[in-house]
């Protein structure tokens, strides 16, 4: 029987997918073999040795210590583009809030609720002028970021009148089949800076890319330019954008990630983490992280990591051995090497690195000893072994 802890409240839609025969999962669970999560925090938490995969109902994984879980054989999924029709959607609506004003006239018609009813007209009237803006139609947009939310905004901005022009230098054969072939490809960021009315961010935080947004950036883009930031707030320097946001340089900053300095700030819309807050979203993440984690316990395949290569091969024997290890040489000689000794026909084999790590997967027909089980695991380097039946 497979445990699985759950460190959020996890959609049923997710939860329903694993069989119940196999499967038992909980808010408290003893020595768990997975856990699925959303937006706890992890990074103090011990894990226990038989946990071997934890998988994030979202794409974002701050929230987890991946670097700690690959060192403990620790498997991290996410569930890359899930959430991004809700993140789209919530974009384009950002890009509507940027333009016109629009929370600046909602706050100023509720302002006007004490007013006496023959006058409240008259002065919505009188008023409405300080809240105009241009509209999106026509205007210059830049997509930093063409994965599967970037993708999804390019195309829908574009179908809304908008010049899009993306940039990615890492741009995936799936998501250059699905953007639209009208969509100007920038050779840089420092072009989409330089000839965009709005700007949105769509890219991973890493030290790449902390602090995209800065001064310098900023310096080169167009004077009134619209800054949209949907994906990790620390992408934006915080004091350039507001100091920006003072000279006029930038006209207005819609982002989904506050904090204390920017609360307040004029010409700033700050959304609490609304992008993937719909119940399709979740329901979409926990159903995606289930098959993920289903498939890795009980296939041993990997898909959607981002601390371990993804690796996926049917499965042709009745045992199948998965090993994790440091991806150094000569790793999968040492590996076969104890099937070879103990006559062990090796049906078919898989091997797949990522950075320091790699993963071999080796399927045979006859019962794995605990002998060869223990030979493999003494191999210096050797980080996790499994048996899968």
């Amino acid at each position: 029987m497979y445990k699985i802890l759950t460190l959020n409240k996890i959609s049923p839609y997710g939860l329903d997918n694993f069989d119940r025969k196999l499967y038992t999962y909980g808010t408290e669970m003893e020595a768990p073999d997975a856990i699925m999560v959303r937006s706890a925090a992890m990074h103090d938490m011990e894990f226990d040795k038989n946990t071997v995969a934890i998988a994030r109902c979202g794409a974002g994984v701050n929230n987890i210590p991946c670097d700690k879980c690959a060192e403990q054989g620790i498997v991290v999924f996410n569930t890359p583009g899930a959430n991004a029709n809700a993140v789209k959607e919530l974009v384009i609506c950002g890009l509507f809030l940027a333009s016109r004003k629009i929370v600046a006239g909602i706050d100023f018609a509720k302002d006007l609720k004490d007013t006496a009813e023959a006058d409240v007209a008259k002065q919505a009237e009188k008023g409405k002028g300080a809240f105009a803006g241009p509209e999106i139609k026509g205007k210059k947009l830049g997509v930093i970021g063409l994965g599967a939310i970037g993708v999804q905004v390019a195309n829908a901005a574009k179908n809304l009148g908008m010049e899009v022009y993306g940039y990615d230098p890492y741009l995936s054969v799936d998501a250059a089949w699905n953007l639209s072939h009208s969509i100007h490809h920038a050779k840089s960021t420092q072009e989409i800076f330089a000839s965009c009315d709005y700007i949105t961010i769509h890219v991973p935080l890493n030290n790449e890319t902390r602090d995209l947004i800065n001064e310098t950036s900023l310096a080169g883009m167009k004077d009134g330019v619209r800054i949209l930031n949907f994906a990790r707030g620390e992408l934006v320097n915080t004091d350039d954008i507001i100091d920006a946001l003072g000279t006029g340089k930038v006209a207005a900053y819609v982002t989904d990630f506050i904090n204390e300095k920017i609360l307040g700030v004029p010409g700033v819309i700050a959304l609490p983490h609304l992008g993937a807050s719909t119940p399709e979203s979740e329901d979409n993440c926990a159903r995606m992280a289930a098959f993920e984690l289903i498939d890795y316990l009980e296939n041993g395949n990997i898909k959607n990591s981002v601390n371990m290569p993804n690796s996926q091969m049917d499965r042709n024997a009745a045992y199948r051995v998965c090993v994790i290890h440091k991806n150094i040489p000569n790793m999968l000689n040492q590996i076969t090497a104890p099937f070879t000794a103990a006559n062990m026909n090796i049906v078919d084999l898989s091997n797949r690195s990522k950075g320091d790590y790699a993963y071999t997967m080796v399927d045979v027909d006859d019962e794995v000893t605990s002998e060869t089980i223990e030979q493999i695991k003494a191999i210096d380097g050797v980080i996790r072994i499994r048996v899968i039946k």
